[in-house]
């Protein structure tokens, strides 16, 4: 039976369907609320606001729950490969052992760029910020392929611009971090794996290969798995919102990347070793700063415990802390700040205080300890996320186009001047 809601307005009554969701979220309908009532709704932020209908991920933050496809985010994590998550992800459902196969070699194809894309990175200062450049460069590549940009295209032109993304954005990401360093590029290698091929571009040398631990290989897959997607998130949402106007794959997931970057949505764990070295460099007492967080009058707070989602644990939380463990253990890494992320975190974990509110250690704290352990600089931290993000934004993107959702088009109220003349320049 079809439910309606009631929306009274000063003596009319409107009725606006509910729809209910495959886990039955419930949401109130006002695609034609403008159109019968001349009103539209206010949500800053967009809260409460449902955009589109998506099949991809499901999330309950109350309950501490996420899948992606239905499976959920502990299974793919433990068994899964990223580049089968991937897969999941963009086309719906977990690939055959020969599709696999196939997906994974048209990758490995395709990990090469262009070498005119160098030049880009040669005019980049030294200090340009890694983001900067990974989205600049990944927006660049719908110039090399110009097909890309027919909204018409093929399915077969479809699916390469989405192979040729997914293969060529380490490279990318890799070549940024080295010009930051002023250090030879190093290209990729057809016989290693999506993982592999990243570390190797990232750390080798022309003289001397770096050879990834298996804990390492296994950390990093998990953590481009639990980064892969996460609902209507703020990138997420430029992606379908950008790509809503038929722009390019390329071009729209480089608004994702320049999304990501803000602060306030993939910066989390490079401010959490901010903060860790702003304890270490204050005395390393974590007592103090413990105090000073459960200090209401006190502007400090820990980066890196809690969720604006999740009102539990994070399930990315429990699942990179186990392999946040294996890491520094199999490293054997001495290092002060890596010793006071380990006491906040026993805190956290049974301070009362924390406990209560739910204050648990998420998985940008953990993965910001990861990536320190692995000599991968802060500034390349949101890189690392855009790795593991970029699935879940493809996936956005194709989604959108295939349920042929309209152009993204916002409504306000307007609070500015009401009409007025032009006064002429001399007069005023």
């Amino acid at each position: 039976m079809s439910e309606t809601a009631k929306l009274i307005l000063g003596e009319e009554t409107h009725e606006l369907p509910v729809t209910i969701g495959a886990e039955n979220e419930r949401g109130l309908d006002i695609s034609k609320l403008r159109g019968s009532t001349g009103c539209i709704t206010i949500d800053r932020g967009f809260k409460n606001t449902g955009a589109c209908y998506s099949a991809i991920t499901y999330l309950d933050g109350e309950n501490g729950v996420l899948r992606y496809r239905g499976y959920p985010i502990e299974q793919l994590a433990e068994k899964a490969t990223f580049i089968e998550v991937a897969y999941l992800l963009i086309y719906g459902d977990l690939p055959s052992k020969e599709r696999l196969q196939e997906f994974e070699n048209n990758i490995t194809q395709h990990t090469l760029v262009h070498e005119e894309m160098k030049g880009f990175l040669q005019a980049y200062p030294a200090n340009a910020h890694p983001m900067g450049v990974l989205a600049a460069m990944v927006c660049s590549l719908s110039t090399f392929y110009p097909e890309s940009q027919d909204p018409n295209r093929s399915q077969e032109a479809f699916d390469l611009s989405i192979t040729r993304l997914i293969a060529k954005m380490p490279t990318l990401a890799a070549w940024a971090y080295k010009h930051s360093l002023r250090q030879p590029l190093i290209y990729p290698q057809n016989r290693f794996n999506y993982c592999e091929n990243f570390l190797n571009m990232m750390f080798s040398m022309p003289t001397e290969e770096y050879f990834p631990n298996p804990v390492v290989l296994k950390a990093l897959n998990k953590l481009l798995i639990l980064h892969a997607d996460h609902e209507q998130n703020c990138s997420a949402s430029t992606v379908r919102i950008v790509g809503s106007s038929q722009a390019n794959l390329y071009a729209s997931v480089s608004a994702g990347v320049c999304a990501l970057w803000g602060p306030l949505h993939g910066g989390a764990n490079q401010a959490v070793i901010q903060m860790l070295e702003a304890i270490k460099e204050d005395g390393g007492d974590t007592e103090k700063w413990i105090a000073k967080a459960k200090d209401k009058e006190d502007p400090f707070r820990l980066m890196g415990f809690g969720h604006r989602v999740y009102k539990n644990f994070d399930p990315r939380a429990r699942i990179i802390k186990e392999a946040c463990n294996d890491v520094l253990d199999t490293l054997g890494i001495e290092d002060p700040v890596l010793d006071i992320a380990k006491k906040l975190e026993k805190v956290a974990l049974d301070d009362e205080y924390f406990v209560e509110r739910s204050l648990y250690p998420n998985v940008d704290f953990y993965s910001g300890i990861i990536y320190r352990a692995l000599g991968i600089p802060p500034e390349m931290f949101t890189v690392m996320f855009s790795l593991g993000r970029l699935p879940g934004w493809i996936a956005q993107w194709k989604e959108m186009l295939d349920s042929k959702d309209p152009i993204g088009r916002p409504r306000q109220i307007y609070t500015g001047k009401t009409a007025r003349d032009y006064v002429p320049v001399d007069e005023r």
